[in-house]
């Protein structure tokens, strides 16, 4: 009887234009959004607002026959022009520490520390449980539910003001407003600013 071979897993279709917008980004140098998958292949980090920016390019698609890269979406921190210099870095800060604890928990563990048997905890490394710990403070310094979740859809998601709207039923002033109260509490967690007083 003829034995069988083994078939090597065979890897997931990408999503519909996933595979053009990391060529597009690796020939534009943005390829800090991009990460290996288990078959080796660059994807795009999910759940990042960098992963849902679209990139396009004229001239039938590619950069190097004089196509401009145009990036279709607006990142909201910049399109919201009332939004004061700390509500803006508070809330790439809050971005920043979001994406790294994605990212953090996503990559392989070094050699040191599968063989390190002396870690307490079930060997954890420290960068993810750091990454980690700095985005669950600052989500917990938004305090209430509505203020976090209007900074979580614009700021993580990459949502504007008016699809928030839109989905919440609120006007776009209320958005804003709940928008700005949560940035604000980011920057007194960051340390950005002091709390108010009266």
């Amino acid at each position: 009887m003829p034995r069988k071979s083994a078939k090597k897993p065979q890897p997931p279709k990408l999503p519909k234009g996933e595979a053009e917008q990391v060529r597009i980004r690796r020939e534009i140098g943005h390829d800090f959004a991009l990460k290996p998958d288990g078959f080796g292949r660059q994807r795009l980090t999910t759940g990042t607002a960098e992963a849902r920016r679209i990139y396009e390019v004229s001239n039938g698609g590619y950069t190097s026959t004089g196509g401009v890269v145009r990036l279709r979406n607006v990142d909201p921190l910049t399109g919201v022009t009332s939004l004061s210099r700390q509500q803006r870095e508070a809330g790439q800060r809050f971005r920043d520490d979001f994406e790294r604890s994605q990212r953090e928990g996503l990559l392989p563990q070094s050699w040191s520390e599968r063989v390190d048997s002396g870690r307490i905890g079930g060997g954890v490394p420290d960068r993810v449980l750091s990454a980690g710990r700095a985005y669950a403070h600052a989500a917990a310094a938004l305090a209430h539910w509505e203020v976090a979740e209007a900074v979580r859809k614009i700021c993580l998601e990459g949502q504007s003001v008016k699809a928030v709207a839109e989905r919440t039923g609120d006007g776009r002033d209320v958005v804003v407003k709940l928008l700005k109260i949560g940035l604000d509490l980011l920057a007194v967690h960051y340390g950005m600013m002091g709390r108010k007083v009266g």
